[in-house]
């Protein structure tokens, strides 16, 4: 049995879950709502302040859905209460990020600024020129957010320069071996 799948989810204070019968399930906190669908195969229970997830057989694709659905119902909770965020950093010369208004404003070495616009439930902090970090309740979101962000200019393996997620690693390449041997 799925490790992942069979561990109850705690419902934490102040968070409400409802299952409706169509396996929507909705997660209600301080941070604010959530709602996901499903899989109709996969048995969502609320019971005695734990949610639990259950399978109808040992299936491949039902062993696979069991885990999946567990993650994808325990990222909603976390979310509502908690939040989740991703940080990136700017590398380059010339290459900075500003906030005006709830829009982020990046200069990437472009004849013009980019301007990435929040979606809903996603926020922006810029807590340096060279550091951006992107906040929501949804973590597929925020995941999703932050790679188009890093996607403008994805760090090169020459110099380094571009943008990067906080403690990724680059894999450095050597430059040219210059002009040996020619005359």
């Amino acid at each position: 049995m799925s490790r992942i799948g069979r561990a109850p989810i705690a419902i934490p204070a102040g968070v409400t879950v409802n299952v409706a019968e169509d396996n929507t399930v909705k997660v209600k906190g301080p941070k604010g709502e959530l709602e996901r669908k499903i899989h109709n195969d996969m048995k969502v229970k609320v019971e005695e302040g734990q949610i639990v997830v259950e399978r109808p057989s040992d299936d491949k694709t039902h062993r696979s859905l069991h885990g999946l659905s567990r993650s994808l119902i325990h990222n909603m909770v976390v979310g509502v209460t908690d939040g989740f965020s991703k940080n990136l950093e700017i590398n380059g010369v010339g290459y900075r990020a500003q906030k005006q208004g709830k829009n982020l404003n990046l200069s990437l070495g472009f004849s013009h600024p980019v301007i990435v616009e929040p979606r809903e439930g996603i926020s922006f902090e810029v807590p340096s020129a060279n550091a951006i970090v992107v906040n929501g309740i949804s973590k597929e979101m925020v995941g999703q957010v932050a790679a188009e962000i890093r996607n403008f200019r994805p760090p090169e393996p020459y110099k380094g320069k571009g943008i990067k997620y906080a403690g990724e690693h680059i894999r450095r390449k050597e430059g040219k071996a210059g002009a040996k041997g020619k005359k």
